[in-house]
């Protein structure tokens, strides 16, 4: 195939340092060359992520004070930056190390680097986090990155998958959740919340979804087996009627605050409990003896590995997930989108399009 004609310059948001929305500047750039190992995208589309907002914010806090404001906290960010992690698009270029052919494949990019074991722990950075991401016209990403994707979804569809989904799968491995068991998912209605449900029923589990009374409705249609509200008066027994035992199996929790204690009491002895987020509230408050007289195991994972990208890729071309795309916005309004984000009033996927 021949290479198109691309473009000396583009449009992107660039990420301008910590602080508010006034940090996103829309505005001219060079279009990257890729290097030797790289491929250059053309992004159709690219999904907006939590980590988006707390990387502008610098809310990652640090080992020493977990409330701390910008400075180098937990992730790198690297100012100027060009965020947007959840990259779907065409090849259109190619670095001298990768062949030619790749020209012109639609393509879903994982968006974490990792080291040579391609384990959790290689992590050695993330396309959005420490190179240049999807807010933008083009983006130049590792080739074993870009995974050819065959699917009648649409960009916007398949933009609302690779943060959050492979995030989700690597929870329920590392859970080690199997068929037949019964997984609780705090904030059911999210991003990970809602790709956590979807994947524990593919695997053959039984899923129980926790949100706000007002979303409820919304993620009964994910099919889990009971909804709870976040709210009720008392969480854990409300728990145990609609799920019609005392205990659970595992708990996978991107929500933390003040269900931590009650979270771990559902468990079953030997039960697992993971978490990839902290969306109420990072500091919480646990009994440890819950934890060692009940032999439950804790385990904790920020990303997916690429054993969990390939086992999405194939939930995707088989149809056993399904997109839950809720808005576009244009790349440009990409402040109206963070806003709309932020807010937390809507269910599903927001989307930005180049």
């Amino acid at each position: 195939m021949n290479a198109p004609r691309i473009p000396a310059e583009m449009k992107a948001v660039v990420t301008t340092g910590h602080g508010g929305l006034d940090k996103l500047d829309y505005r001219t750039v060079p279009v990257p060359a890729p290097a030797a190992d790289e491929v250059l995208v053309k992004v159709a589309a690219c999904g907006l992520n939590n980590t988006d907002i707390w990387t502008r914010e610098g809310r990652y806090g640090t080992e020493e004070d977990p409330a701390a404001i910008a400075g180098p906290g937990r992730t790198p960010a690297n100012f100027p930056q060009i965020q947007g992690a959840d990259v779907v698009g065409t090849i259109v270029a190619v670095g001298s190390g990768v062949a030619a052919t790749r020209i012109g494949e639609r393509v879903i990019v994982d968006n974490t680097i990792y080291g040579e074991d391609e384990t959790g722990t290689g992590y050695v950075g993330s396309i959005g986090g420490t190179h240049p991401g999807g807010y933008a016209e083009y983006c130049a990403v590792p080739a074993v990155s870009a995974f050819a994707v065959r699917t009648s979804l649409s960009d916007a569809e398949l933009a609302t998958f690779p943060c959050a989904y492979s995030t989700a799968e690597h929870m329920l491995s590392r859970a080690c959740l199997a068929a037949g068991e019964t997984v609780l998912v705090t904030g059911a209605s999210g991003g990970v919340g809602s790709a956590l449900i979807q994947l524990a029923q593919a695997r053959g589990a039984k899923a129980v979804g926790v949100a706000r009374a007002s979303k409820l409705d919304w993620v009964r249609k994910l099919g889990p087996i009971a909804v709870i509200d976040s709210d009720a008066p008392d969480f854990a027994e409300a728990v145990r009627r609609a799920i019609g035992r005392p205990s659970l199996d595992v708990v996978a929790d991107v929500v933390g605050g003040r269900h931590m204690r009650a979270l771990l009491g559902l468990l079953r002895p030997l039960g697992r409990y993971v978490t990839a987020g902290a969306i109420a509230d990072p500091m919480v408050s646990l009994d440890l003896r819950t934890i060692y007289l009940k032999h439950l195991e804790l385990a904790g994972i920020s990303l997916g590995r690429p054993e969990d990208f390939r086992a999405l890729l194939g939930y995707i071309e088989a149809g056993k997930v399904k997109p839950l795309l809720h808005k576009t916005f244009p790349l440009a309004e990409i402040r109206r989108a963070q806003t709309e984000f932020m807010q937390k009033n809507f269910t599903g996927k927001l989307v930005v399009l180049p």
